[in-house]
């Protein structure tokens, strides 16, 4: 009964985490509708820990009670650092997973999308967590089973472990049920559970029972207990559920546990006393650093001078394009010298370019010129930048190989990104390469507590250069067992393989060169079964598992931070992806229809890195799709007046803004000189303007450009013309080599430039004696995983993401409109709510997108002005 013509009000059913929410459609006509009703009867989180190997199932089961097909949605969140190893639904038949790798995964995606068919992305969203959703349509009176799985090695941090459990289901559901089970050979210490949706009605609901070794948590709140308030029927279970806990750690050899040959080592003696450190604060200054960013910044450093230990040495640097230092030596933390240097940091301001390369040597330089018997040997620096490279030596590759050579393993680099913008890999492969981490800082107002929160886990070095060896003749595949530092509150964990025993019992020694803390001895490994001999608590081998966990990891680091590929470090990592079933950035988890269907339907599950940008999005007769999204979650278009709108799926927002400026004007759109792909547009007027009412402007041609190709596409409201290598071509053959077209028959063309991007043109019509208005077209991002990090133009500036926060909302001049402040790129905005139209889906009448509306042709959100965007070509390259 859907005439979408008379449509009036339409909303959208969806199944969050498995949960229900239930909604209506509403008609102008007077037409009997039957509203949609799914019914989600059981959903379960199946959480099992054993020595830090935690093993999560997630099954939603859901019943679609109507008399007609309705599509439901399975989404969970995830940690980051987990690999997904399995997934499955049940609808009917059992679609079943398959971890391939990468290449081959990406050659049956592009197959099914080619033929139409379903397909599939992974994206990543928020600080520590990633998404992952699936929908299918569900019969009448059916239901359907989810079920994923996925596996990760906790990490101690600030001594304890962190189980954290995305729960949003947006709506009560029944029966749902959280158990988590956890196994510690050596005892639990502690245990504390909370969550941020845990209000003191749901708190006695939490059941916690624990044991000597076992730790058991159920929470399983009924459909009453649920409600917001007696008369409401939204949830209150809507946000992350946390289970810290920590285990008693033996503080000499440490804990040796043994399954099937596969031994894990865990270290972590906390009674240590604690080593003097030198630490170096590089500290970003540049223009982007401007208000909320440096105000945090400053608070941050006061609170990590306040906690230097006396013995500590340290200094501040601060840099744009030139360097400043708080003292050109170090200096050490003695109340008066901590003192002055909060004297320094207030007076820290944002000001020019950004120039890393300096800042660091500088720090370096500073920490070897002085190094003698007479300061600690444990050296670190710590660089907080929100940008990228824009001042002296820019080239990423000089950069790194500058700050190695300087380092030379002589001390620890930390770095942490501020913001989106920043380039996150540069400093994740700067920190990786000299012994340390990065770190993003996401702007928030909890920024400051993050960056204390950092400094904390590396502010108490307790061993320098610990070296963990195992007899050579008993150990096989071992794990990194080597580490530059030891920081109280963390944990080393060494996993591998053992040769044929005799006995269970195998020697290990520790050296600690500086620290003089030497442990020598026997260790006692207990096989699993003796520990635990009630078979129905274990998951499996998991020290098998967290053995090639650990080793995948290991490899990929290995791989990312040498200078030059080497294929027999890919290959390891790619074949123990493969053998264990993970979802790595090396494979890709592929879903099939079963054999019993007429023809498979593949769609895709990547894991993507921290600093991966990848965005597809495809639809199916099966309408069966994934979405598992990283920072990024964009989607870049422009239509309309001519209307550019940045959709932010992941956050349920999105960013707007028209461009004014008089018709023939040529804007550049995407640039990108790494791929060499380039996209321009003219825009055009209304055939006659109404005396007293401003012209509207469209887009009416795009030139798209690829030179490593030799492509020049134009695209205008009344022709298609290619050429290719010079070579004329003209519809209907849309033959080439390197580029794929299709015309579908709603007046939109895909454009497929092949092992690169995808875009969609969309024509709209207008009646052709309409005595205004003529023809114009919309321009649509589909795949932009290619484009580079250099990618700039009107659109392409924000394929890097683009992070903004708005608050003190207020009635603006429309008064249907609410105005607000937004804080973006360092710039204070009023912008005004309102509605734009994304017609990707519906090309006649377009989906209304929520937006926040920048006015003064997108002044402050752009880099410039629009105006910088105009050029005198539409096949223009510069």
């Amino acid at each position: 009964c859907r005439f979408p013509n008379f449509l009036l009000l339409s909303t959208s059913l969806s199944l969050r985490s498995g949960l229900k929410r239930q909604e209506s459609w509403f008609w102008i006509l007077p037409i009997y509708c039957q509203s949609w009703v799914v019914t989600d009867y059981i959903t379960r989180m199946d959480c099992k820990v054993a020595s830090r190997f935690a093993h999560t199932v997630m099954t939603t089961k859901a019943l679609n009670t109507a008399n007609a097909s309705q599509e439901v949605f399975f989404e969970v969140d995830l940690p980051k650092t987990a690999f997904i190893t399995n997934f499955s639904m049940l609808v009917h038949l059992i679609y079943v997973s398959e971890v391939k790798e990468k290449e081959q995964a990406r050659q049956q995606y592009e197959s099914a999308v080619s033929s139409g068919q379903t397909a599939g992305l992974v994206k990543a969203s928020g600080r520590k967590m990633e998404k992952f959703s699936v929908s299918v349509n569900i019969a009448p009176q059916s239901s359907v089973t989810f079920t994923l799985t996925y596996e990760e090695l906790l990490q101690r941090r600030l001594g304890s472990y962190e189980i954290m459990l995305g729960i949003r289901p947006k709506h009560r559901v029944s029966h749902p049920q959280i158990v988590v089970d956890i196994y510690e050979p050596k005892g639990i210490a502690f245990v504390d559970v909370n969550g941020t949706f845990i209000t003191n009605e749901l708190l006695p609901l939490v059941k916690q029972t624990v044991t000597d070794k076992k730790a058991h948590v159920y929470f399983s709140p009924t459909l009453e207990q649920q409600k917001t308030c007696s008369d409401c029927e939204d949830t209150l279970i809507d946000g992350d559920l946390f289970i810290r806990y920590d285990v008693n750690h033996p503080q000499d050899i440490g804990e040796i546990q043994i399954i099937n040959g596969y031994f894990v080592h865990f270290f972590a003696p906390d009674d240590l006393p604690q080593m003097p450190k030198n630490a170096v604060f590089v500290i970003d200054r540049s223009g982007s650093m401007e208000g909320e960013k440096m105000k945090q910044t400053r608070e941050a450093l006061m609170t990590i001078l306040s906690e230097l230990h006396e013995d500590d040495y340290f200094g501040l640097v601060t840099f744009d394009d030139t360097i400043e230092s708080w003292r050109p030596f170090l200096s050490k933390a003695t109340p008066e010298n901590v003192t002055e240097a909060k004297e320094f940091v207030r007076t820290i301001k944002a000001r020019h370019m950004t120039d890393i390369n300096k800042g660091l040597l500088y720090a370096v330089d500073m920490l070897t010129s002085e190094k003698s018997d007479y300061f600690p040997d444990m050296s670190m620096i710590i660089l907080l930048t929100d940008g990228r490279p824009s001042s002296g030596q820019q080239d990423l590759s000089n950069i790194q190989e500058n700050v190695r050579n300087a380092i030379n393993g002589s001390m620890s680099l930390f770095c942490l990104g501020f913001g989106y913008d920043v380039d996150y890999s540069l400093l994740d492969t700067l920190a990786k390469q000299n012994d340390g981490l990065a770190r993003r800082v996401y702007e928030a107002s909890d920024a400051a507590l993050q960056l204390q929160g950092f400094y904390d886990e590396v502010a108490t070095p307790l061993l320098l250069e610990v070296n963990l060896n195992y007899p050579g003749n008993d150990v096989t595949d071992l794990t990194q067992s080597h580490f530059r530092q030891f920081f109280k509150g963390s944990e080393i964990v060494v996993a591998g393989r053992l040769q044929e025993l005799e006995t269970n019992t195998f020697q290990n020694l520790f050296e600690c060169t500086v620290s003089l803390f030497v442990v020598e001895g026997l260790a006692i490994a207990e096989e699993w079964d003796s520990v635990f001999p009630d078979q129905e608590y274990i998951f499996g081998d998991f020290t098998e598992r967290l053995w090639a966990y650990l080793t995948i990891q290991q490899l990929l680091d290995k791989r990312s931070n040498m200078r030059t590929n080497n294929s027999n470090v890919t290959a390891e990592a790619l074949d123990l992806s493969l053998r264990y079933n993970f979802v790595t950035p090396l494979t890709s988890m592929v879903v099939t229809k079963p054999e019993t269907e007429d023809e498979d339907e593949p769609l895709i599950a990547d894991k993507l890195t921290e600093v991966s940008k990848t965005f597809f999005q495809c639809s199916s007769p099966l309408t069966v799709k994934i979405s598992y999204m990283l920072l990024m979650s964009l989607s870049l278009a422009v239509d309309g007046d001519p209307h550019f709108i940045i959709e932010l799926p992941d956050q349920n927002d999105a960013l707007c803004f028209n461009i004014d400026d008089k018709p023939g004007t040529i804007f550049n759109l995407v640039r990108d000189p790494l791929t060499g792909i380039v996209v321009n547009g003219q825009i055009i007027g209304d055939k006659k303007v109404i005396p007293g009412n401003k012209m509207h402007t469209y887009f009416g041609r795009f030139g798209i450009v690829h030179e490593k190709f030799g492509i020049r596409l134009m695209v205008s409201t009344k022709e298609i013309s290619v050429s290719e290598n010079e070579k004329q071509h003209n519809p209907p053959s849309f033959a080439f080599s390197s580029m794929d077209l299709q015309v579908s028959k709603d007046l939109s063309l895909t454009v497929t430039l092949r092992n690169s991007v995808k875009f969609l043109i969309i024509l709209h019509k207008i009646w052709q004696k309409h005595p205004y208005h003529q023809d114009y077209l919309g321009f649509y991002t589909l795949d932009s995983h290619h484009l580079s990090n250099n990618v700039h133009g009107l659109l392409g500036q924000f394929y890097h993401g683009v992070n903004f926060e708005v608050s003190d909302l207020f009635p603006g001049k429309d008064p249907d409109k609410q105005d607000a402040n937004m804080f973006v790129k360092g710039n204070k905005l009023t912008v005004t709510r309102g509605w734009k139209r994304d017609f990707r889906q519906d090309v006649k009448n377009g989906e209304k997108v929520p937006c926040w509306f920048i006015h003064n042709n997108g002044t402050g959100l752009l880099d410039g002005v629009h105006t910088d965007y105009i050029i005198s070509g539409l096949f223009k390259t510069i």
